[in-house]
């Protein structure tokens, strides 16, 4: 499935267990580099929550004891997904977290998902290294215009991706990835064509990372 390619699974991860002293959980930290880590119980099979460096820090600048448990400073608790969570969930469950935990149909520790491999599958999608051109096409989102500007660029060529942005808005912009080989002339075309159709070419993007 889509979901388990992009995770990380448990044993490339740095884990530390919910009996890591603070001391002990700074120390993997600032070997690591890395701002946090999942806490799992000892069997190393339940996800018990993160540890993040800047609240060990908060914790020490304010006189705390490091021979704690990582448990006294545990977060995210209840973040977590499943393999077979949803694309749309998983994209609004990540939103404000470095990474989020992977649980396998078992309800184990299976590894994490992070922002940045989410974001990257996004931009993959664009097929930016692929493509040649992106349009930004500007519509009243009224019923049918996806169908209308589609059909309009079908008749010069095949899409390579689309995306809609702006949804629940008065207007929305859909981004037209448009198929390697596309030259100036046909692009004009295209544009002319949906301008005709009523809809606005806000933006002409040339790939040239492809």
């Amino acid at each position: 499935m889509l979901l388990e390619s992009l995770v990380y699974p448990k044993e490339n991860l740095t884990t530390i267990t919910e009996s890591t002293t603070l001391q002990e959980a700074l120390d993997i930290l600032e070997s690591t580099g890395f701002r946090c880590v999942p806490i799992l119980d000892e069997s190393k099979q339940i996800f018990r929550g993160n540890i993040y460096k800047m609240h060990i820090y908060r914790h020490k600048a304010n006189g705390g004891d490091l021979n704690l448990p990582v448990t006294h400073l545990l977060k995210n608790a209840t973040k977590f997904i499943s393999l077979d969570t949803s694309f749309f969930k998983v994209f609004f469950s990540i939103k404000e977290l470095p990474y989020i935990t992977v649980l396998d149909e078992n309800n184990h520790f299976y590894g994490i998902l992070t922002h940045s491999t989410l974001l990257n599958m996004l931009s993959e999608s664009w097929n930016f290294r692929t493509g040649s051109y992106v349009l930004t096409v500007v519509s009243e989102g009224k019923k049918g215009d996806l169908a209308a500007m589609t059909k309009a660029i079908a008749r010069f060529t095949s899409l390579a991706s689309c995306i809609t942005l702006d949804v629940g808005k008065d207007s929305r912009r859909t981004l037209f990835t448009l198929p390697a080989g596309i030259d100036e002339k046909k692009l004009n075309n295209i544009i002319d064509h949906l301008e005709r159709k009523h809809f606005e070419v806000a933006e002409v993007e040339a790939l040239t990372m492809r």
